[in-house]
């Protein structure tokens, strides 16, 4: 009886998101293990069995930073975003392409579904031009070169939405070219929240590291359930938020801008975290909506 409880619970939010686009970005936690990868792949294999269309973003930065120390190249970031040289967008494009993706695929298919691997420069899904990032040193701002850094100029949406309409599962890679062919690494969380805009989600679910948003890192009881968009910019603004949480927030406010109803960041680590967060009332993340 419990474990049919548990259905009935979960059956107005299937019944809500059936048919709906979700983007799923995945990092921090639910990559640390070939274990805790297989079963997140799981996870999202039983949102696209009961009628709701997964679209996949995948990160990678521990197992690039593994590979750039293996070479001799000490990694190095800026408000969480890796300095990228010629030798280092080499390496990026060797995990995320070539590595990652490709195993992420191969759990799909071992797991009965179908899902196909591609990159921001396939189909020229994402256009990307060189991002400028700005720091205060002082009394003044000096522009910092992050190298092979990209951010979004545009997304065309019209490779996932064949991929969509026919039943596949599209696991996306963060590297983006621009339309001189020069080769971007995008930061895996603003490529999921443009995607998602572009795709107008339903929602998107970032995994990551931490439970969610706090108000002080510091302080377990600052934590923070349920937000709009407003007030996470706010945070932002405060500075109040650091590290990777910065470009999470700044995706999540750009696919609540483009369209996308509700972003939920949340723990990678907790089993079957995914369908905690969606399919109960509680939730275990924090969820921030339009």
């Amino acid at each position: 009886m419990e474990k049919v409880s548990t259905l009935l619970e979960a059956l107005p939010y299937i019944k809500e998101f059936h048919g709906q686009t979700m983007v799923i970005k995945i990092g921090g936690h639910a990559m640390v293990s070939d274990e805790r990868l297989e079963q997140t792949v799981r996870d999202i294999m039983l949102l696209y069995f009961v009628g709701i269309k997964p679209v996949v973003v995948h990160g990678g930065g521990p197992e690039i930073s593994e590979k750039m120390e293996k070479f001799g190249i000490k990694p190095k970031f800026i408000d969480g975003l890796r300095i990228t040289d010629e030798d280092t967008i080499e390496i990026v494009e060797m995990v995320l392409d070539g590595k990652i993706n490709s195993k992420i695929i191969s759990y799909f298919i071992k797991n009965g579904a179908k899902a196909v691997g591609i990159s921001g420069k396939d189909g020229l899904l994402v256009i990307a031009r060189k991002k400028k990032v700005k720091k205060r040193i002082g009394e003044s701002e000096v522009e910092v070169d992050l190298g092979y850094v990209g951010e979004t100029e545009y997304v065309n949406p019209r490779i996932l939405e064949i991929l969509i309409d026919n039943g596949f599962i599209p696991v996306i890679s963060p590297v983006a070219a621009d339309l001189n062919g020069n080769i971007y690494n995008m930061n895996a969380d603003v490529v999921a929240g443009d995607v998602a805009g572009a795709l107008r989600a339903k929602k998107m679910i970032m995994l990551t590291d931490v439970n969610g948003i706090y108000r002080d890192v510091n302080d377990e009881s600052s934590f923070i359930s349920k937000m709009s968009a407003k007030e996470l910019e706010n945070l932002l603004k405060a500075g109040m938020l650091s590290g990777g949480m910065i470009p999470k927030a700044e995706a999540a406010l750009n696919a609540l801008k483009s369209g996308v109803e509700k972003v939920h960041i949340i723990n990678g680590s907790i089993e079957h975290s995914i369908l905690l967060e969606l399919f109960t009332k509680e939730g275990i993340g924090t969820m921030v909506h339009r």
